[in-house]
């Protein structure tokens, strides 16, 4: 059990860290013991546990008895932890080269981070503030330089080494279903469906400019092939047929993508309301933000959509700054699709500080705005579907993969072997820690003057020959609120306090997984953690000790776990 010592204001940050570090813990009691503390106040002397991580640039009531001088300032920086860096956005310290024990964390030669053994106990001092970190990612989340590091998981990957460096084992519930490396979301927002809506606007004339000079340039560029510029010319020389009906739309987005995308299912964001650009949106061209088309030109493709196992959402425009106007544009997508709540993506992914609360309080069950316009990565540092601060129960779909990020020449303008070898990265991290990757992947893309269809296509066949588990984003969400929902227990026995995992019921689906962690165990290969990983559908404790592989004992593995 690990106990928490923190600031008033840290209550709800710490809450949310251990959903998604989900694992057995509790805000300290002083009459209790544990076998981990995470302290964030300046008065730790008194507390007794056999790990104690106590954090924050300020100084702690036991620095003199360890020999620290928290007084060098260090500017926000990229740590090193072990073998990860990872940024810090709040306020550090450093120890200076006097500080004594072992190294564990440090910003080039600054030390900001020492183990220290006690006789009965091992200590761990931070130079920055852990929850304070949390609660930036969770709210501010990540400049763009720093979008390509899980720096939120990186801080649980971290701690979690701490506990088992310690000798203590540890029981979890990792972010991904049992079976599974890790969860894929396919999304599109769809901004048109089709250029046929699109006659004597800007929208035409930027397909003509961009199929004509801007193809050309491509080509001569080596950024299209001699097939595809003469596919975008004849699209461009077909334009007058595709107006007369008597040529195929060639951006029509939902026949390719159901053919993609046979029986994986994918989420389409849909725009609520025709011709509206939407309040406050800033930058220039804003006007330009109108879409031509609204959902309830759609009532056939949202039926098949249905049909062929598919989620429909909101293309949000104005539900970012507006309760009202969030309401109106879930009620309009809710009365074609026949569901009367699902998720929202806010188109050009506008938001600012209320707008979870926002979302929440209109109806939607979760939100997937959190990412980057222009580029990939991690705008919250984190594969895992969380709570916004704020919120009560909305979610947060991250959302990591965009294809315009990837592809156009205001943004990484990347190559499709670049392209590749971003998206490889954050497949791998998802691979290591689970959680969920989205993508999403617009409606025109597919096409003239685009071709990012194919590099979709190789993305979808590599990961559809991992292990992994394809879902809509509302069902990848409810499957994260469902282990959120798991609680464990506290057991005063006579061996002492044990936690036990607790569901709501049974039927999880797919089933979440308990790993059990034995301490990290020294080997000729070096330290590695040991685990066993146990399938649970929520079933009593017993039936899933039962699953324990020889020669571990299930009662007692278990039982010194939750201890």
């Amino acid at each position: 059990m690990i106990g928490v010592l923190c600031k008033a204001s840290q209550l709800e940050v710490v809450e949310e860290f251990f959903q998604l570090f989900k694992t057995p813990w509790e805000f300290y009691r002083p009459d209790s013991n544990y076998a981990v503390v995470v302290a964030t106040t300046a008065e730790v002397r008194n507390v007794n546990a056999k790990l104690l991580v106590a954090s924050g640039p300020e100084r702690k009531d036991i620095d003199a008895e360890l020999g620290i001088v928290p007084e060098r300032a260090v500017a926000s920086a990229t740590l090193t932890c072990g073998d990860r860096s990872l940024p810090i956005y709040g306020g550090i310290c450093g120890f200076g080269e006097e500080a004594g024990g072992t190294v564990v964390a440090n910003i080039g030669a600054e030390i900001v981070g020492v183990k220290m053994s006690r006789p009965d106990a091992t200590v761990i001092r931070l130079g920055f503030d852990l929850f304070e970190e949390v609660e930036r990612l969770l709210t501010d989340g990540q400049p763009i330089e720093h979008a390509p590091t899980p720096t939120l998981d990186c801080h649980i990957d971290n701690l979690r080494s701490w506990i088992l460096e310690a000798g203590i084992p540890l029981i979890e519930i990792p972010p991904v279903p049992a079976g599974y490396d890790f969860a894929v979301c396919l999304t599109h927002d769809i901004d048109f469906i089709g250029i046929r809506q699109h006659k004597f606007d800007h929208t035409m004339w930027g397909f003509l400019y961009r199929s004509s000079v801007g193809a050309a340039r491509n080509w001569l560029k080596r950024r299209i092939s001699s097939r595809q510029l003469l596919k975008t010319w004849r699209a461009a020389a077909t334009l007058p047929f595709v107006y007369l009906g008597l040529a195929e739309d060639f951006w029509e987005p939902f026949e390719w993508y159901l053919k993609a995308e046979q029986g994986l299912g994918a989420t389409y964001f849909l725009i609520p309301f025709k011709r509206r650009a939407g309040e406050r949106v800033p930058g220039v061209h804003a006007n330009r933000r109108a879409s031509a088309y609204d959902v309830g030109d759609l009532k056939k493709e949202v039926s098949r959509l249905s049909e062929q196992g598919c989620e429909v959402g909101v293309h949000g425009l104005d539900a970012w700054h507006s309760v009202e106007k969030a309401r109106a544009e879930l009620d309009r997508v809710s009365q074609v699709s026949g569901r009367p709540s699902t998720g929202i993506r806010m188109h050009w992914l506008l938001q600012d500080a209320r707008t979870p609360e926002i979302l929440e309080d209109a109806g939607f069950s979760y939100d997937s705005t959190g990412g980057y316009n222009e580029t990939v990565g991690y705008r919250n540092g984190t594969v895992q579907a969380f709570r916004p601060l704020g919120a009560r129960m909305l979610l947060e779909l991250p959302m990591h993969i965009q294809d315009g990020a990837l592809f156009y020449p205001q943004r990484l303008n990347l190559s499709d072997e670049q392209a590749a070898q971003c998206c490889r990265a954050l497949i791998d991290h998802a691979g290591n820690h689970g959680g969920v990757l989205t993508l999403l992947w617009h409606d025109r893309s597919h096409g003239p003057e685009r071709f990012w269809g194919d590099f979709y296509l190789t993305l979808l066949e590599k990961l559809k020959a991992m292990n992994v588990w394809f879902g809509t984003a509302g069902q990848v969400v409810d499957w994260f609120r469902v282990r959120r929902a798991i609680t464990f227990q506290r057991v005063e026995t006579a061996a002492g306090v044990q936690a036990q995992p607790l569901c709501p019921g049974p039927g999880i689906e797919p089933p979440v997984r308990i790993r059990i962690h034995r301490s990290k165990q020294s080997s000729g290969q070096g330290t590695r953690a040991t685990f066993v990983d146990i399938p649970w559908n929520g079933t009593s404790l017993e039936e899933v000790v039962q699953h324990l592989p020889a020669p571990l004992s299930a009662t007692a593995v278990v039982d010194s776990v939750l201890s």
